[in-house]
């Protein structure tokens, strides 16, 4: 589990959509601080039957109102799939209740230095990228959003955004698949928007996948992407075994093909963060000194997997005998 964690208040619940709610959670005490964050992040909240589930932050708080933030809100989709976490929130949470949830974590950063903003959403994925939006207009960053969901019923957060278009002429386009009668035509969606400007995408995988395609097709560099659901790992994924050498405590550990590297560092009494276990909150990210990682996490970019400076040890392995990481 994450280390660092706080206890807060379920303060407001709101229906966003249809299934969609957004929860704001608030410290219980005014000796519990509240980290700042950037948009992008999202936190962990420890659920009351067990689980840790990660949800993104779609609320930047106003830095000059206040050092630190005062209220985190989260927006939970109830999934149809659900193996209890999304629908314990929306049946069991509560107003009133306390939760305890981590401190905020970001691996899809908004570069606040790019000439122009592209933020595509599918469904949920808003969550984020409204966040990032809100954040766009504040600080007066040029910025758009292309926002797809099934049907405008399913679609989170249409008066805010709207009323952010119209505050601060932010061009909106909507695409709403049973009133278009098709999915997202990715590359035409996108197209023209320039080679220059930076391209966010959230949302479910198939619509990931053209996103990606759609870019690489355009010649677009700057891509960043945000999965809410694990990478489809390879057959081969848990094979072959290594050792891993530990440079702070100077202690090696053999992971054996078939087990995972965080399985066999917490076996081997090894304190490490995590979460999900699927590589997608990025709670276990830990730094590689030496070796060669093979990569099966759903956060980091090809540019960052190929740099071979850090890992998520939960899905991810060694393509040497041996790996030096940073613990």
């Amino acid at each position: 589990m994450t280390s660092s964690t706080l206890t807060a208040l379920v303060y407001e619940m709101r229906y966003e959509a249809q299934g969609i709610i957004s929860v704001a959670l608030r410290p219980t005490t005014p000796e519990v601080i509240f980290p700042a964050f950037t948009p992008g992040a999202h936190i962990d909240l420890h659920l009351g039957n067990g689980l840790v589930r990660s949800y993104s932050l779609c609320q930047p708080y106003e830095r000059g109102s206040a050092a630190q933030p005062t209220q985190y809100r989260v927006g939970i989709l109830k999934d149809k799939g659900s193996r209890g976490g999304s629908r314990w929130v929306h049946e069991q949470l509560r107003v009133g209740q306390t939760i305890t949830i981590s401190a905020p974590r970001n691996h899809f950063e908004l570069d606040t230095s790019a000439s122009h903003t592209v933020l595509v959403a599918g469904g949920i994925g808003i969550t984020p990228l409204l966040c990032m939006l809100r954040q766009c207009t504040q600080q007066g960053q040029s910025a758009e959003l292309i926002y797809c969901a099934r049907n405008r019923q399913e679609a989170a957060f249409i008066q805010a955004i709207e009323d952010l278009a119209v505050q601060h002429q932010i061009p909106v386009t909507w695409h709403f698949d049973q009133e278009q009668n098709h999915a997202p035509d990715m590359p035409q969606l996108l197209q023209s928007k320039g080679a220059q400007s930076h391209y966010y995408c959230c949302g479910p995988t198939p619509m990931l996948a053209a996103f990606e395609a759609a870019c690489e097709q355009l010649q677009y560099s700057n891509v960043h992407v945000e999965r809410f659901a694990a990478v489809e790992l390879p057959a081969s994924a848990q094979e072959g075994a290594f050792d891993v050498y530990l440079d702070r405590s100077g202690t090696t550990v053999h992971v054996p093909a078939g087990k995972s590297l965080l399985d066999s560092l917490i076996d081997a009494g090894i304190a490490c963060d995590h979460s999900c276990k699927e590589g997608v909150c990025g709670s276990c990210e830990v730094a590689v000194l030496e070796g060669e990682v093979e990569h099966h996490d759903g956060i980091l970019s090809k540019k960052e997997k190929d740099s071979n400076q850090v890992m998520m040890v939960c899905v991810s392995r060694s393509k040497s005998s041996r790996l030096v990481l940073d613990l």
